[in-house]
């Protein structure tokens, strides 16, 4: 099977795999200014090897989407009352 080239592409195939990179790419940033924000024991697991994981794996936006629901832990309440 031949790869086909981005010319080739049909333009709605194109605009979705250019609106998926987009995504991932927002992802990422989101992800990793969340992860640079909280302490440590906020994040399951060393904050070093998150942080290289969302550099450096191209997951379409799967790895920040895990890290949204497995690595943050929830921060403490700071409202007073009872």
């Amino acid at each position: 099977m031949e790869r086909r080239g981005q010319r080739e592409m049909s333009p709605a195939l194109r605009s979705l795999v250019i609106s998926l990179g987009a995504v991932d790419v927002g992802l990422r940033v989101w992800a990793l200014r969340d992860l640079t924000k909280r302490r440590s024991d906020e994040v399951a697991g060393p904050k070093a090897v998150w942080a290289v994981a969302l550099m450096s794996v191209s997951s379409a936006g799967v790895l920040p989407l895990a890290y949204a629901v497995l690595g943050r832990r929830r921060r403490p309440s700071t409202t007073a009352g009872g």
